[in-house]
């Protein structure tokens, strides 16, 4: 039974791997010309009465991968059953690498791979093949597919794509934890031997770890592993084909390994006892000293908290941790003084935060040392008894009174005397001085609480024995108040008395202030004026709470007999020595409703008529108003239309005659015009065609009468009508050129009115009406303004 087991594996690897191929049973000839090869059959065509034998068909060739020989590499043959070896078969190749990757022979049939395959490049390739008559070149069968299959043989090493490996387990870890999991891949075939087949090692980092040889998985080959002796770990893996035996191929990664930090390691003082100098004169809350205790563990595992131990001077002192440094800062948490304690003594324990329950077996996570504080005595400043000192003093103490002292002495051992002297920086220094050995403070001028009721300044002491060593206090001095101020009444009263008001009736209700800083209690006091007092018409009741009322004698007033009353008031307050004034009030009589609601309190309604009530004379003013506007309104109407009588209608084409903003017909309006002409009668300009405007036909002016004085003006006057009223292109405004020549001799002389002697009132322009109906406008303008007379307006 072994050896036929045996004999089957035999076999099936020898088949498998390619060593045998069976072929189809051929003829003796064929098989003793070319024995032991690879050949496919084709199917051919035979006669119907012929019997063909045919055997089984095997399509696949296999062909070995990198192949390196010198001749090309023979793969296997094609051959047709209706091929009689008589040359008139001819043999074609067609599909991948046909020609190129690999070769036939037309004539036998031969097939040959012309170059060296990688099966990780292409794993096969699939042809096809036919059978052609060499004469006829038809196909003798049909084409029949087949497939050459690249042979795998191990050329690839395991490779590992994810390396170098980054891993890290928990330092004290227990043998066996999982660290990392590495894997490496081989490109050869995995279904064909054992080319694919990957064994795994540790060629570096034993006895540390061990790595499972299928898997990769990386685990701790030893037990309590500390990260304070060693943290890093490198460790080389090795990856091997055909299943790790001799002759396989190899491929290496790295892996590094960090213990991370597990809280196993208490915190521990380094000393017991720390000895720490200090100045009596530190401030409080600063920093006199530091102790730290050293935890070999890292990151939060090592932080560390600290506390001083209830004792002897663990109330003057407080301890913090650093969180950069995790050491303890010691801090002042009262003043120091060397004269009275000069050593302090307590305990510092130190713990960790986080504890892994884990190692609470090895004990208590905390450690305990002793901190010893020596005070160092400090040449000290004086000081002063008081934080501060309150004074107080009458304004009016004579100059040179002592109102207080400060006192301030030399703590230190052999004790310096102290001088005293104010700050000249502050602003009572003026006031008041103080004695320098003494420390007595007295006034140096006269003070007036009015003005200032508060003084603020510094004194300063200084030793003896060192000067530069001074303390400073403040000094507050109230000046007390003297009543030397009369109280007045407090605001300015506008009281009025109804002209039907009945006696005991109160108008008007008062009160009092004094510019004294009053004490608390004042009184004061409100009377009539002796004088007043004899058959007064009014009188004053005090309501004895620092108001008082002004109270009506008789029954009804009347503003016709008299409008004002006048009423001294005495005013007295209650400090010492008594200070009083007289306040004069007025009281004016209204006339008042039914309900006392005040009407009128002016002096002219007294004169109106009885009967007249307010209503009428509200319609009076109203009346007098209206009448006012339409005066006002007519006024302003006569004067528009005179403005409008000086300007022209704009329908009538020469309203440039006064319209000064007219801007002309542009560079034509240049051509019309000739300046030089207009002052020099001699020059005759030529007619120009003016096509900016096209006036309305013009009549011929009439002829004004003839100037006696001067007649080239008038000869060149008539000469340029003439030519303007018979042209129809000639502007409307032409007429400027008449009046912008003066000439010599004119009657009407200069047309300014610069240097003209008469007012524009005297001048007659009736002339203008016989100047043709060119100077109609400037005829109606000026003589209706000569006819018109404002003094004639009703």
């Amino acid at each position: 039974m072994l050896t036929r087991n045996c004999l089957s594996l035999l076999l099936w690897v020898l088949f498998d791997g390619g060593l045998l191929t069976p072929l189809q049973p051929q003829p003796q000839q064929t098989l003793a010309t070319e024995p032991r090869q690879n050949v496919i059959h084709l199917p051919g065509q035979q006669s119907h009465f012929q019997r063909v034998k045919r055997g089984w068909v095997w399509n696949q060739f296999f062909v070995l991968e990198e192949y390196m020989g010198s001749e090309p590499q023979y793969v296997g043959k094609l051959h047709s059953d209706l091929d009689k070896g008589e040359g008139t078969v001819k043999y074609t190749l067609s599909g991948d690498g046909a020609g190129t990757v690999f070769t036939i022979d037309e004539t036998t049939g031969d097939i040959h791979a012309i170059r060296s395959l990688d099966r990780e490049e292409k794993p096969f390739y699939t042809l096809r093949a036919q059978a052609v008559d060499i004469e006829t070149r038809k196909p003798l069968e049909p084409e029949s597919e087949f497939i050459i299959k690249v042979q795998d043989i191990n050329d690839n090493e395991p490779q590992f794509l994810d390396g170098p490996y980054i891993a890290s387990v928990p330092e004290m870890s227990p043998v066996g934890a999982y660290v990392l999991q590495v894997k490496a891949t081989d490109a050869d075939d995995p279904t064909y031997g054992n080319s694919a087949r990957v064994v795994y090692s540790i060629l570096q980092g034993q006895p540390y770890f061990s790595i499972d040889p299928k898997t990769g998985v990386i685990r701790t080959a030893l037990p309590n592993m500390d990260r304070e002796v060693k943290e890093q770990y490198q460790v080389l893996i090795q990856a091997k084909d055909m299943g790790g035996q001799l002759g396989g191929l190899a491929g290496t990664t790295v892996v590094n390994i960090t213990l991370t930090d597990v809280n196993d390691n208490p915190p521990r003082f380094p000393k017991s006892i720390f000895h720490l100098k200090v100045p009596e004169s530190s401030p409080i809350g600063s920093a006199i000293g530091r102790i730290r205790a050293v935890d070999p563990d890292f990151g939060q595992n090592a932080e560390i908290e600290y506390n001083i131990v209830p004792g002897d001077g663990g109330n003057l002192f407080d301890i913090v941790t650093d969180e950069d440094t995790q050491e303890g800062v010691i801090k002042l948490k009262k003043p120091l003084d060397f004269e009275t304690k000069k050593a302090y003594t307590f305990k510092v324990e130190a713990s960790n935060l986080h504890l892994d329950h884990r190692f609470h077996s090895a004990g208590p996570f905390k450690d305990t040392a002793t901190v010893k504080i020596s005070v160092l005595d400090v040449d000290e400043p004086p000081v002063f008894s008081k934080p501060l000192y309150t004074m107080e003093v009458y304004e009016d103490t004579p100059v040179g009174t002592i109102i207080g002292a400060v006192t301030a002495q030399d703590l230190d051992v052999g004790s310096s005397a102290v001088r005293y002297f104010i700050d000249w920086k502050s602003d009572g220094d003026s006031y008041f001085t103080i004695d320098a050995t003494e420390g007595t403070i007295a006034t140096n001028e006269l003070l007036d609480r009015e003005s200032t009721a508060q003084y603020n300044f510094s004194i300063i002491a200084s030793k003896v024995s060192n000067p530069l060593l001074t303390s400073r206090v403040n000094i507050l001095i109230n000046v007390l108040d003297v009543n030397e101020f009369p109280p007045e009444i407090s605001v300015p009263y506008e009281t009025a008395v109804c002209e039907n008001a009945k006696s005991g009736q109160i108008i008007q209700i008062v009160s009092a202030a004094d510019r004294d800083l009053s004490p608390a209690g004042q009184q004061f006091s409100f009377k009539l004026s002796p004088e007043a007092a004899i058959k007064p018409n009014f009188t004053v009741r005090d309501f004895r709470n620092n108001t008082a009322g002004i109270e009506t004698r008789r029954n009804g007033y009347s503003r016709r007999q008299q409008e004002l009353y006048f009423l001294p008031v005495v005013i007295e307050d209650s400090s010492y020595p008594v200070q009083s004034s007289t306040n004069t009030m007025t009281i004016r009589v209204c006339r008042c409703d039914s309900d006392g609601t005040i009407l009128s309190c002016n002096v002219e309604a007294i004169f109106l008529p009885v009967g007249l009530s307010t209503g009428a004379l509200i319609a009076i003013l109203l009346c007098i108003v209206i009448l006012l506007a339409i005066v006002v309104l007519y006024i302003a109407l006569r004067r528009q239309k005179k403005k409008d009588t000086l300007m022209t209608s704009k329908e009538d084409i020469r309203d440039n005659v006064i319209h000064y903003d007219d801007e002309g017909g542009g560079e034509e309006d240049t051509q019309a015009f000739d300046i030089g002409a207009l002052r020099n009668p001699k020059v005759i300009e030529d007619n120009k065609i003016r096509r900016d405007i096209k006036p309305d036909s013009l009549c011929l002016p009439r002829q004004r009468p003839p100037v006696e004085d001067n007649t080239d003006i008038r000869d060149f006057i008539n000469q340029r009508l003439q030519e303007n009223d018979v042209d129809p292109t000639a502007p409307p405004y032409d007429s400027l050129a008449t009046y912008a020549y003066e000439g010599n001799g004119s009657v009407a002389d200069s047309l300014s009115s610069i240097e003209s002697l008469t007012t524009e009132a005297d001048q007659d322009y009736n002339y203008l009406t016989d100047w043709g109906p060119r100077f109609k406008v400037l005829a109606d303008m000026f003589g209706e303004e000569e006819s018109y007379n404002p003094d004639k307006v009703t």
